[in-house]
């Protein structure tokens, strides 16, 4: 076995080739290479365990086989299902996956999705609302163009409008579906955990549930929407602030369901039970959510297949001349956390 670093020199010699031979060899060139020479150039890399420079690779195809993923917490459920679905595509392709996580900061996208540019990764996805800022999202929008021209694919999985093929989830039309099934179940005073005023998801799902309220003829009190983060913790807060100054609604919307899971901790930890005292509805269907108790009413998205949606964009086919929108449908799925109105 041979000890030490291995060149490409020494591969090349090993097989009896040129060191331009086994350069196209390893690294991937355009250059035909017979398969007669190319067998030996790979059998000699192998026997002497020599480890291709990704580099020179990356030099002679003009992309890696690098592909990014950029999400806004790993550790949210909901980003996780999406990173798992877009795993399994890019395996299936034999690429490797770069996690880039921005902590709910919009300004890290542009500097990581710069830092990939840099590397000349293949494709990204990146999943995530867009934030309301606009000169984050104009710097965005100016990367991903600047990574596209150097011949890279980006696709999104959040709202459109960045030039970029992006998977959407419908989540005015989720949450007005979800709250029309609450009204079916009798209730008309409601109080939301709205999330955070500059998230687009959050504001989407927020103004679904109030138009279809609006449509039924019902009010939502002001005192009953309670902006907080995005998280577990965000939604244990705002239910105490909202229990604090005190609700008649007979049910509680939170608009993901980290911030339901948040929601009925608080209610029990102020010894309030759910759905007797007071129905708890989310949105996203995370995998979690088998383990809560009593299971949580929510709007069920496919997440993995939207990970493997937006990959299949990021990396099949020729770019379109448009960036291509997919529009993805949610579901109500309706369990043990809501319940008819109380009465009386």
């Amino acid at each position: 076995m041979n000890s030490g670093y291995v060149t490409l020199e020494q591969v090349a010699e090993h097989a009896g080739v040129s060191l331009a031979t086994a350069s196209r060899v390893i690294n991937g060139s355009t250059r035909q290479v017979s398969q007669k020479l190319r067998d030996k150039v790979t059998a000699s890399a192998q026997e002497l365990g020599y480890l291709a420079n990704a580099s020179a690779q990356t030099l002679a195809r003009n992309s890696s086989s690098l592909v990014g993923l950029i999400v806004h917490d790993i550790a949210d459920p909901y980003f996780s299902s999406i990173a798992a679905g877009v795993t399994r595509q890019t395996e299936a392709q034999g690429l490797v996956l770069v996690l880039g996580t921005t902590s709910h900061a919009p300004q890290n996208e542009g500097r990581i999705l710069a830092t990939l540019r840099a590397h000349r990764a293949r494709a990204v996805v990146l999943v995530g609302s867009r934030s309301t800022d606009e000169e984050s999202n104009r710097r965005l929008a100016e990367e991903i163009t600047m990574f596209r021209r150097q011949g890279g694919r980006v696709a999104c999985v959040s709202q459109e409008g960045l030039p970029a093929d992006t998977v959407t989830p419908d989540n005015h039309t989720g949450s007005a579906d979800l709250a029309r099934h609450l009204i079916a179940q009798g209730h008309r005073e409601f109080a939301i955990l709205a999330g955070p005023t500059d998230l687009q998801t959050a504001r989407e799902r927020l103004d679904g549930f109030h138009s279809a309220l609006s449509g039924a003829g019902l009010e939502l009190a002001h005192h009953n929407v309670v902006h907080g983060a995005f998280t577990r913790d965000g939604g244990y807060e705002s239910t105490r602030r909202l229990m604090a100054v005190g609700t008649d609604a007979t049910c509680l919307f939170a608009v993901n369901d980290v911030m339901a899971t948040g929601a009925m901790a608080a209610l029990r930890d102020l010894g309030m039970r759910v759905p007797q005292d007071l129905s708890v509805a989310g949105f996203d269907d995370i995998p979690t959510l088998r383990d809560l108790t009593p299971a949580l009413t929510t709007v069920r998205l496919p997440l993995e297949e939207m990970g493997e949606m937006a990959a299949q964009l990021a990396l099949d086919g020729e770019p379109a001349e448009q960036p291509r929108v997919v529009t993805v449908k949610g579901e109500v799925v309706e369990r043990e956390s809501t319940g008819p109105a109380k009465t009386g």
